[in-house]
């Protein structure tokens, strides 16, 4: 009888389980469906706002306790908070429009955030019933922030980070740089670097766990908001792309730190990671978006047209326009490779041939002579003055 017992408490686990998965993937695929289909507005609209947190709240507070205990869990927050936005921002990075960048980098710097320091307050209710109230009040405010109707990001980018924040941040992102620096070269003494690992190492676990996610978030978000504030795209890029990667790295930490937490070097591993990622002299980041995120996301080839697009702004940008024509025909014929002309020496050759025909600036040398037979050595009536 007790076996019985036992297998039907299992059964009835496991179909939970199965339960709150696939009410999980449901929520994920509404959002994905509401995301791909609806036209963004800007987030202009503030009786639309007002009409989604009046949704939000009803569902909340009124939805039953055994629908929305399936409904509003740890795994759906993960998914519609960061699991999604890790896709939608990598396909950002690979696509050659570069206004998702923005948008999406707008995301990171509020919801990434938010996702990340707040993990620890789940561990800390008891109340299943407060626990669904909270899960279900992240899930609504993660979705408004890249939903399309609202746009929650961009509505406090522009109310409140551009205004206020991004100038106030910029002195501190020079201070944050020149710290790094000094800290990279102190670090890079053998026994300074033991000496912090040791002091670090006789932290509690819960502190140790704080380390971890500053250092992956605060000098980035800093940075991300001034990035977004500038023209300049690729500083966006670059930040978008760590924060996709950091945000895998992040959900391996959350599900894995109930196992291996207490391992000793645990937190210092994901900490040396995080910098790994972080630092452009390593630009671990993009290498482990390259290697592992685009191909899982089948994304290759429209990384390849990005990069092709890049490679194209970067040559007009550096090349006289003339010449920059040239390059760009060179490179049609190579990747036609149709015609004797696209082998590489032939190309070659017609690149040289054609530094002939540029024109230099005429520069006068001094005390030369000029194509009439002058000279402008100096005599005594030439004035020094």
């Amino acid at each position: 009888l007790h076996q019985q017992h036992t297998k039907l408490k299992q059964t009835v686990a496991m179909n939970e389980a199965v339960l709150s998965l696939c009410c999980s993937l449901g929520v994920l695929l509404v959002v994905s469906l509401g995301y791909s289909c609806i036209k963004p507005n800007g987030g202009q609209c503030i009786k639309i706002h007002l009409v989604y947190f009046a949704s939000a709240i009803c569902l909340v507070a009124f939805l039953p306790t055994n629908i929305a205990k399936y409904v509003f869990t740890e795994l759906t927050v993960s998914l519609v908070g960061a699991m999604y936005p890790v896709y939608r921002a990598t396909r950002a990075v690979c696509t050659p429009d570069e206004d998702d960048d923005k948008e999406w980098l707008q995301y990171w710097m509020l919801g990434g955030v938010l996702f990340m320091i707040t993990t620890w307050v789940d561990d800390v209710i008891k109340q299943n019933s407060v626990d669904t109230i909270w899960l279900g009040s992240l899930l609504f405010i993660f979705y408004w922030l890249y939903f399309p109707l609202t746009c929650g990001a961009l509505v406090v980018y522009e109310k409140v980070t551009a205004p206020y924040l991004g100038p106030k941040l910029k002195p501190l992102q020079r201070q944050m740089n020149n710290f790094i620096i000094y800290l990279q070269q102190m670090l890079s003494n053998a026994f300074h670097l033991y000496l912090v690992w040791i002091i670090f190492m006789f932290l509690p676990a819960g502190l140790k766990r704080i380390v971890a996610i500053a250092i992956g978030t605060v000098y980035p978000t800093i940075c991300s908001i001034t990035a977004v504030a500038t023209e300049e795209i690729e500083d966006d890029t670059y930040w978008l792309t760590y924060w996709s990667v950091y945000g895998c790295l992040f959900l391996i930490m959350d599900v894995s730190e109930d196992f291996l937490g207490r391992i000793p070097g645990f937190y210092t591993l994901i900490i040396f990671t995080t910098i790994y990622l972080m630092l452009p002299m390593f630009r671990g980041a993009d290498k482990i978006f390259r290697k592992v995120l685009v191909p899982l996301a089948g994304l290759h080839e429209l990384l390849v047209l990005r990069d092709a697009i890049t490679i194209k702004k970067q040559m007009l940008k550096d090349l006289d326009p003339e010449r920059a024509a040239v390059v760009q025909k060179s490179i049609a014929k190579f990747f036609d490779g149709s015609t004797s002309d696209s082998d590489p020496s032939v190309l070659k050759e017609e690149l040289m041939q054609g530094w002939g025909k540029i024109k230099l600036p005429n520069f006068k040398i001094p005390f030369g002579k000029a194509e009439d037979g002058s000279s402008d050595e100096p005599n005594e009536k030439t004035n020094l003055v």
